[in-house]
């Protein structure tokens, strides 16, 4: 075992007073603590710890030390983004020692990202985690009705954006009803209050497709539609969500979210209803090529009728002529076989006695027997003399 000289037969050779570790450790705490109180420093986040208490732990480093940092869960809960390990950000905080492990630490208080501003940093973030959901995804996006009966416009009722889409909606195609669901669409927690909108629209008897619109205003006007609860309300939506929020360089959440992204409240009216000059246009465009398409198949059909009728004719007469023809042949050569064309050749018939039998032989007319002969202008009686 080790021995200290200066220690050797005396209890205390210099007269010094030994503390407890934890009475030092508290002395150290009290002069960091008055000497650097409020501190604000920036670094690389690793070894971020989420416990269940809500709590956060991690160091914040840089290239050549590090400081461990703790932010209690009610600082925690208002960071609009997440932390994750190598993000670098830029902390508010109290300098502190924890006694236990008789280290220095941080207590941050406010903590926002390096390079850019919390808002923006919360927005990349949702934006990824539901573009890896599919929420995103222009698969999922399903087609607006044609001619829709009603529709439910989720929106201020007193703003610019209901007048608007009303005007536009009347004067296109009077025939579909609107309905609006009121909410406001600025404030803290009016997320909330749009995604319950949207959810009654959506089980509204007789709606076919919702509208959720908002006038210009600034990026944090617009933040509700940023949202992640209106962002999910719009998906699971049980009818097409157009969405109409702000002019058209704005772009949230919602509208990508959204079946169709309408650049203004106007244009959402036109996408939705349709124009009823142009159709009425449309349908007496269709008539006119219906008439000329009919009268074209019936002129068509006229002719071929024609054609038919004279190929039938010829066809009718060419085989009546052969038939003639035939017929003519038939005849000369009846007339050729006819006994009384070869009497009137010069030709007899002889007949015997009984005028019935054919005197085909000499030996059947002995002399003496009575013959009668047939000519081709008469009938003649002779007896045979021999």
């Amino acid at each position: 075992m080790t021995s200290f000289p200066w220690f050797q037969g005396s209890d205390n050779p210099y007269g010094v007073a030994f503390e407890s570790v934890g009475v030092l450790t508290e002395r150290i705490k009290e002069t960091l603590e008055a000497e650097f109180g409020d501190v604000a420093v920036r670094g690389e986040i690793s070894n971020l710890s989420r416990p269940r208490s809500g709590h956060l732990y991690f160091s914040l480093k840089d290239q050549a030390a590090g400081i461990r940092v703790v932010m209690w869960r009610s600082d925690a809960q208002r960071l609009p983004f997440e932390l994750s390990d190598g993000l670098a950000v830029r902390l508010v905080g109290r300098l502190t020692v924890y006694n236990p492990r008789g280290e220095y630490q941080i207590i941050a208080q406010a903590i926002e990202p390096e390079g850019m501003g919390a808002q923006e940093l919360a927005f990349r973030q949702l934006f990824a985690r539901l573009s890896a959901e599919g929420l995103f995804d222009p698969d999922r996006k399903r087609p607006l009705p044609r001619f829709p009966r009603r529709i439910a416009v989720v929106t201020s009722p007193t703003g610019a954006a209901v007048r608007d889409l009303l005007q536009v909606t009347g004067r296109r195609w009077a025939a579909t009803d609107v309905l609006i669901v009121p909410t406001r669409v600025q404030g803290v927690g009016v997320g909330r209050e749009i995604a319950a909108a949207l959810e009654l629209a959506g089980l509204a008897p007789g709606v076919e497709v919702v509208v959720v619109a908002r006038g210009g205003g600034s990026a944090e006007d617009l933040s509700p539609f940023n949202d992640e609860v209106v962002v999910r309300a719009i998906a699971d939506c049980r009818v097409p969500v157009v969405a109409a929020v702000g002019h058209e360089i704005d772009v949230t959440l919602a509208d990508l979210v959204a079946d169709r992204r309408a650049l203004t409240p106007s244009e959402a009216g036109e996408l939705v209803v349709p124009d009823a000059a142009e159709i009425a246009m449309h349908l007496d465009r269709l008539g006119q090529a219906l008439h000329h398409a009919g009268a074209s198949r019936l002129r068509d059909a006229r002719a071929r009728l024609d054609h038919l009728a004279r190929g039938l004719s010829t066809s009718l007469g060419q085989d009546l002529e052969r038939r003639r023809h035939r017929l003519d042949r038939l005849k000369s050569s009846l007339e050729a076989l006819n006994p009384e064309a070869v009497l009137a050749r010069g030709y007899s018939l002889t007949l015997a006695e009984d005028g019935r039998t054919v005197v085909r032989d000499p030996a059947q007319v002995p002399p003496g027997s009575l013959i009668r002969s047939i000519l081709a202008s008469g009938r003649i009686t002779s007896r045979v003399e021999g």
